[in-house]
């Protein structure tokens, strides 16, 4: 069993565009599967942080593991800049960084590393397989690690201030703009929680709700009116994001009811509307649950379908943290062990 060889050295690992977060570091060429090679133990699907910690593992126990990380391997991380809250970096470390040298790491310890995207899975037998446009790989066991997408606002200012002001995870960048004036985009759950979190840092949160009521439960509501760093921009959306070639400086909104504009000076804006779990490929091969999110069954990793293990952000709607991802994925890794484990003993048995 892996698991103790495992224990005995705990590897690091961890999970958007930002390109010069990562700016002259490249990954190392990966050496590629063996020609016309398509059947492998574990096939892991994406390639974050749950997913190169799944291979890690998975690889370092023996099985013959591949990895398809997608056109846009690296996950949210590739988006972000400073990153202080993942053990190990007591500098901290770039986003985009930290997911070449889990990638690096994870092909160190034998993962093949494809960065092909998946177009098709079947898990209703064995082998399972997973199509892609490249090849049709066939596994004894399948580790779903694809993600969750944050929903975004639709403006350009988006892209152009990712990691500079924009954010979506308030938890991930909220201590960076301490002593400023804050905004945030929502009117749920998610952006009540964000919002009152924020508040720890900034000099006040300007909450703006497109709706003249929010959509969050009453709890949170409660909280967060009574919250004397909390403004609210009512029938309200932002329109534009304006800054320089260092970070956001303010915000254009729109009056919904009104029509009229008004300019708020922020340090940063968190978009807080909303996740999208990466499950489409998985609509009829796995359980998901209402939001699209990946069900797990009883202890552990363990999906609807025998054999396929899920990890991260798919189906974790809660925490949505790099290093949650990454211990996921151990656990993930250590579930498919012990089923294929079974699954050998089973096969030896049927031959005596």
């Amino acid at each position: 069993m892996m698991a103790g060889a495992e224990a005995a050295t705990e590897s690091q690992a961890s999970g958007s565009d930002d390109g010069a977060g990562g700016a002259g570091r490249k990954p190392d060429a990966d050496a590629g599967p063996a020609k016309d090679k398509t059947s492998y133990d574990v096939v892991i699907i994406g390639g974050g942080p749950a997913g190169y910690t799944a291979g890690i593992y998975c690889s370092r126990g023996g099985y013959d593991t591949l990895l398809l990380s997608g056109i846009l391997p690296g996950g949210q991380l590739v988006n972000t800049t400073d990153v202080e809250n993942y053990p190990g970096f007591k500098s901290g470390i770039m986003g985009p960084d930290l997911m070449i040298d889990m990638r690096e790491q994870c092909a160190r310890m034998g993962t093949t590393i494809l960065d092909h995207e998946v177009t098709n899975v079947d898990f209703r037998g064995s082998p399972l397989r997973v199509l892609t446009s490249n090849a049709e790989y066939e596994a004894r066991a399948i580790i779903i690690a694809t993600g969750a997408t944050p929903k975004k606002l639709g403006l350009e200012g988006e892209q152009t201030f990712g990691g500079r002001g924009v954010s979506y995870c308030a938890t991930c960048d909220g201590p960076f703009f301490r002593g400023q004036p804050i905004a945030v985009a929502g009117g749920g759950d998610t952006a009540m929680e964000e919002a009152t979190f924020l508040t720890k840092f900034g000099t006040e949160v300007h909450l703006i709700h497109r709706r003249d009521e929010l959509r969050a439960s009453k709890a949170m509501q409660a909280r967060a009116f009574a919250n004397k760093k909390m403004v609210f921009h009512w029938d309200s959306e932002v329109t534009d994001i304006v800054g320089d070639e260092n970070k956001v400086r303010r915000i254009v909104l729109r009056n919904n009811k009104t029509g009229a504009e008004d300019t708020l000076d922020v340090g940063a804006l968190f978009v807080a509307i909303g996740h999208k779990p990466n499950t489409d490929l998985f609509e009829g091969q796995v359980e998901l649950d209402a939001k699209k999110y990946v069900v797990l069954k009883g202890v552990g990793q363990n999906t609807s379908a025998k054999g396929v293990f899920a990890a991260g952000d798919v189906h974790d709607a809660t925490y949505r943290q790099a290093v949650t991802a990454a211990g996921f994925g151990c656990m993930a890794a250590l579930d498919a062990d012990e089923y294929l484990s079974g699954d050998a003993d089973a096969a030896g048995n049927a031959a005596d």
